[in-house]
């Protein structure tokens, strides 16, 4: 199934859905710890960065500094369109939102302040609603 690449189609209907539990962006090396379930691993120079759980990142004494909330936009988005992360960075930090953006084969995932993620689901919907 092909992806949406318009941009205003992705806007509209990217229905932002916050993800239940609070996580945390920490960094390994070798491998991924027993009893943690990441939902984004990335592989840098430095190490195996993970996003995980709050709960399992203290369960097995993971450092982390930064706690977040996890948006899903639920538009299953192409991988080659232009623009979306864009707008949607654009417009989380006119709201003074930071945002860390994942892409996946089927949608983008935003990681924003935990403590914020409700005003950044609003800010997104609000988007979405002026790009009808």
């Amino acid at each position: 199934m092909t992806g949406e690449s318009d941009l205003r189609k992705l806007l509209s209907g990217m229905r932002p859905t916050l993800n239940p539990g609070r996580y945390v962006f920490t960094t390994v090396e070798g491998g991924v710890p027993s009893g943690v379930t990441p939902v984004v691993t990335v592989a840098e120079q430095e190490g195996l960065t993970l996003v995980v759980r709050l709960d399992e990142a203290d369960a097995v004494g993971l450092e982390y500094e930064y706690v977040a909330g996890w948006i899903t936009l639920r538009i299953h988005s192409a991988l080659e369109a232009v623009g979306l992360t864009a707008a949607v960075a654009r417009e989380l930090a006119d709201a003074g939102l930071s945002c860390n953006v994942v892409a996946g084969f089927h949608h983008d995932h935003l990681f924003v302040p935990y403590e914020h993620a409700a005003q950044a689901v609003a800010v997104l919907e609000d988007l979405a609603l002026r790009s009808a």
